[in-house]
């Protein structure tokens, strides 16, 4: 179970809004492409693949790969909501540590509508229900659509017990657009400030603004993973290792406790961070750099104390040092995170692989995180999961 595991390709492409992207198979083989070319590897030597999509039919992920190469290999359709992309690449992983498979391809794609997110389905219960229940009584406002209501409601959980100020998520958002400025792959280029967050419109009166959001987006990338003798064997570069992984769902305390920033999966990510520090050997002071899910800016503040780069209840302070970003203590979303970068679901965890991978190899251009040798995964999905993947450069 200590199998060394390689990530030998990555791929993506721009991300886009809806109506402006190519439809999701068209996406979902280019991503793949790219990611075994930068492997140098033919689709042939693929041995499984995993594919992660939230909207979409069954078999999806077949209709994409198949004008790549149709070998006969498995092909596992994966769907966990917002971590879908991690789970595909925790499952691609997975198969080789365990001995099944030497050479795996993970691919995540979504082709969303506009708008706020919803239920595709009315015609029975919904996997929120519980979710809902909770959010009603803690925060109210049926009127908010739920994913605001969710995070909203977490962020000002930690406004109320800590003090935070509702301009801490507004920085939070400046530099995630700061960021992404040096990303020619992020949806949005344009720099805003503390005050441009701030004035944007209120979509909760006091709690959250519009640009503290991400934005629903289409897009695709995608992993090649393989074990260290199939890198040996095909001369493949092992610069980019995957040592630590954890995937976790909620745990009684996400309805017992009636903490909004329970609901939303912070003990899911602390106890996902914990396991991969625990197996990796290390703490995350040793972090250089970070791709977390900045769905909304107050997760990132509250994930910030989940994966233990602060003390709970220091996230503002950690904000206002300027610790989130370049020069201080860990680099967070140097792609310009979701905010910026864009958020389409199947595929966010494996964009945040594609980040992380080109930091570790020391190509990731004007955004390059100096001497960045440690890098962090966060991806987590509402109903719920959390991946958290610890890569580091040999």
């Amino acid at each position: 179970m200590n199998q060394k595991v390689i990530v030998a390709g990555v791929g993506m492409i721009p991300f886009s809004k809806p109506g402006a992207s190519a439809p999701y198979h068209q996406m979902g083989a280019q991503a793949a492409r790219q990611a075994l070319a930068d492997a140098h590897l033919d689709y042939a030597l693929i041995q499984q693949a995993y594919v992660g999509y939230v909207y979409g039919d069954s078999t999806c992920g077949q209709r994409a790969l198949y004008p790549v190469g149709m070998s006969g290999i498995p092909i596992v359709n994966v769907n966990n909501n917002c971590s879908t992309g991690s789970s595909a690449l925790f499952l691609a992983r997975q198969a080789i540590v365990g001995g099944s498979a030497e050479c795996v391809l993970a691919l995540g794609f979504e082709q969303m509508a506009a708008g706020a997110i919803k239920a595709q389905f009315d015609d029975r219960p919904t996997p929120f229900e519980e979710f809902d229940r909770v959010t009603d009584e803690l925060v109210g406002h049926p009127e908010i659509p739920l994913a605001i209501r969710y995070f909203g409601g977490a962020g000002k959980a930690h406004m109320d017990k800590y003090g935070t100020r509702l301009e801490t998520f507004a920085a939070i958002r400046a530099k995630a657009s700061r960021h992404a400025l040096n990303n020619p792959l992020a949806l949005f280029r344009k720099e805003v400030s503390v005050e441009d967050v701030m004035n944007a419109p209120m979509l909760w009166e006091g709690v959250m603004t519009r640009l503290m959001a991400c934005p629903p987006t289409c897009g695709a990338a995608a992993a090649v993973l393989c074990s260290e003798d199939f890198a040996r064997r095909h001369s493949i570069d092992t610069t980019v290792q995957i040592t630590a992984q954890a995937m976790t769902t909620d745990f009684p305390g996400t309805f017992e406790l009636h903490d909004m920033m329970r609901l939303v999966g912070y003990d899911m990510a602390r106890e996902a961070a914990r396991q991969v520090y625990e197996h990796a050997g290390i703490g995350p002071e040793d972090v250089d750099v970070v791709e977390l899910h900045d769905c909304f800016a107050q997760n990132e503040l509250i994930t910030y104390e989940a994966l233990g780069f602060c003390a709970e209840g220091g996230a503002e302070k950690f904000v206002l040092d300027g610790d989130n970003t370049y020069g201080g203590k860990v680099v967070t979303n140097p792609s310009g995170g979701l905010l910026s970068k864009g958020h389409p679901l199947g595929a966010t965890g494996l964009a945040q692989c594609y980040e992380l991978t080109h930091q570790l190899r020391g190509t990731a251009d004007t955004r390059q995180v100096p001497g960045a040798r440690v890098a962090l995964q966060h991806n987590l999905g509402l109903g719920g999961a959390c991946v958290v993947t610890l890569y580091q450069a040999t």
